[in-house]
């Protein structure tokens, strides 16, 4: 592998499947419809895509409960299809990254059903946590824990003979049951899907909830601190939650990466952490050891309020700790488990530190002002593409899409707002179908029949077609930032962060170019240093950088005179 791989720097587009495009006109996404939709992408200027889940499934989570890591979901497509994806995402130059889900499958898992049917003691069920129940009868559970969506972590099942039987551990939903890493077969089965879709083409792998893959074989119970939200308590158990045996699992993978590369001259592969850990960049940076993964998203900008001083103490720790570590640096501001930053950040709260709630999906009561997330979005934009590092965007991220609030509660889907009670909304409101065009019909473009969440009144305004000719609209400032970000990339990734944020500028220095983000609601006075000699490179508003002064909820990325410029 050469020393700067591309993953390195990569820009790279999630794919929320069953919402992005519609090819054979069910209503729902596929690959067909990914297919249609490359040209859109490629003309991003992106390096990757990332599939979210499209293996079989009851689709009772959209994918991440999993019934076949080694097919591709009917509704989807198939395994021909699938090929095809990757031959023509070649053709434009961009490579194909999938998720895995590595800490539970679906109840609907032939290894599952297996152990339902095997009974107390079967090496089928060894693959899983099955426990006898406490109590008088083993009407209990096993122990104390919850689950991350809501009420209990454990699930008793009926036995073969009919009788009330043991409990299955299940760390999010009761049909999402947890695999038991320390058994041989997990481990010889995820070998061999790395390896089944390396061969197809995959160059890589973003996998989910790494946190909670390890677990203390002890099962102990955890009293959790009062007042923490529901996904907060599981988190926050330590015999389940950045437990150290996972990382023996992570240790495994990538020797099963480095010999494909060794076996396989010229493939570049790449594996992606999903961590969880806000201000704790010293737990994101054992993820990341050089015996494990390549890179763990850095989630603190994507959880912080619109606030210099947070992106400051964010930011900057996160670089600094990780850099230290001789890290590969993954940033992201949008996902599709959290509220999309044009609502989060048009938030009339959205300065204040308690604007960040525990999980980004609460405060239904505050007031939205979407233009102004829509502005502070587009300083966001310049803000993450400006960092060194890989940059993971989310589809609708390039044309301003905000959080739909309002679904009815008849049409949600997210298992989040049933086990909760509907006291959370879920994160049904991220992943409404993409508008491609201004005409509802065809719900814009997405689909032929009625999509399976409701797109709102208007939302074809952020169709790409309502946005294609227009040189002030999001799409053509993704597309320009992107274009500009090579010429900051050849800075190489040492970065110098400027002041505290106190005066509401977030500002870093990469070699000849200056990135600024200014917080406020008023126009500031750059720092002569950093402006001097230098000229626009790209700002996030036409005019924002004017005299030595940038305009307020604003970015602009500076060169040094006489060097390249891109327009």
């Amino acid at each position: 592998m050469s020393e700067r791989p591309w993953w390195n720097d990569a820009v790279v587009y999630q794919l929320y499947v069953r919402s992005f495009a519609d090819g054979n006109g069910d209503g729902a996404g596929d690959l067909l419809g990914i297919i249609d939709r490359l040209d859109h992408i490629a003309s991003l200027g992106v390096d990757a895509i990332w599939l979210n889940p499209c293996y079989p499934s009851p689709q009772r989570d959209h994918g991440y409960d999993v019934a076949d890591y080694f097919e591709i979901e009917p509704a989807y497509g198939d395994l021909g299809i699938f090929d095809r994806l990757i031959g023509e995402a070649r053709r434009r130059g961009i490579r194909v990254m999938m998720d895995v889900v590595p800490n539970h499958c679906s109840d609907r898992h032939p290894w599952f059903v297996e152990a339902l049917r095997a009974g107390r003691g079967s090496r089928e069920r060894e693959r899983f946590w099955f426990r006898d129940g406490r109590g008088e009868n083993g009407d209990e559970p096993p122990n104390n824990w919850t689950a991350m969506f809501g009420g209990p972590a454990w699930t008793r099942v009926v036995e073969p003979d009919g009788s009330p039987g043991q409990w299955y551990l299940a760390t999010f939903t009761p049909w999402q049951p947890d695999f038991n890493w320390y058994h041989d077969d997990v481990g010889d089965y995820f070998d061999r899907m790395l390896r089944f879709w390396f061969d197809r083409g995959v160059e890589g792998f973003r996998a989910d909830a790494v946190f909670v893959v390890g677990k203390d074989p002890n099962l102990p119970d955890f009293d959790a601190p009062g007042d923490v939200f529901t996904a907060g308590v599981a988190a926050l158990n330590p015999a389940t939650s950045f437990h150290e045996s996972g990382h023996d699992v992570w240790r495994r993978w990538r020797s099963v990466v480095d010999r494909y590369e060794d076996d396989h001259p010229g493939r570049s592969l790449v594996t992606v952490a999903e961590v969880y850990a806000p201000g704790r960049p010293q737990v994101l940076a054992r993820f990341v050891e050089s015996d494990q993964f390549h890179q763990a998203f850095i989630f603190d900008l994507m959880l912080s309020p619109w606030n210099a001083e947070s992106f400051h103490r964010t930011a900057g720790r996160s670089y600094a700790r990780l850099r230290e570590a001789g890290a590969h640096l993954s940033w992201a501001l949008n996902n599709h488990d959290n509220q999309r930053i044009v609502t989060r950040t048009g938030r009339s709260n959205a300065h204040r530190p308690e604007s960040w709630t525990g999980n980004n999906l609460s405060d239904p009561d505050v007031p939205v002002d979407v233009a102004l997330g829509a502005r502070r979005s587009r300083a966001a934009a310049l803000l993450l593409l400006g960092l060194p590092g890989a940059v993971y965007l989310y589809m609708g991220e390039e044309l301003g899409l905000p959080e739909v609030l309002d679904i009815p509660d008849d049409r949600r889907q997210d298992p989040i707002f049933f086990n909760t009670g509907g006291r959370q909304r879920g994160r049904d409101g991220c992943r409404v179908p993409m508008p491609w065009t201004v005409d509802p019909r065809d719900a814009h473009g997405f689909s032929g029949a009625d999509p399976w969440l409701p797109q709102p009144s208007g939302w074809g305004s952020y169709s790409a077609e309502a946005q294609g000719g227009d040189e002030s609209s999001m799409l053509a400032l993704y597309r320009r930032t992107i274009a500009a970000r090579r010429t900051l990339n050849l800075e190489g990734d040492d970065v110098e962060f400027v002041g505290d944020g106190s005066d509401g500028l977030f500002c870093f220095v990469r070699g000849r170019a200056v990135v600024i983000v200014n917080t406020t609601e008023s126009r500031i006075s750059v720092p002569a240093e950093l402006a001097r000699d230098r000229e626009v490179l790209v700002e996030s508003v036409a005019g924002a950088f004017v005299e030595g002064s940038l305009d307020g909820d604003s970015a602009v990325w500076l060169l040094r005179s006489g060097d390249r410029r891109v327009t």
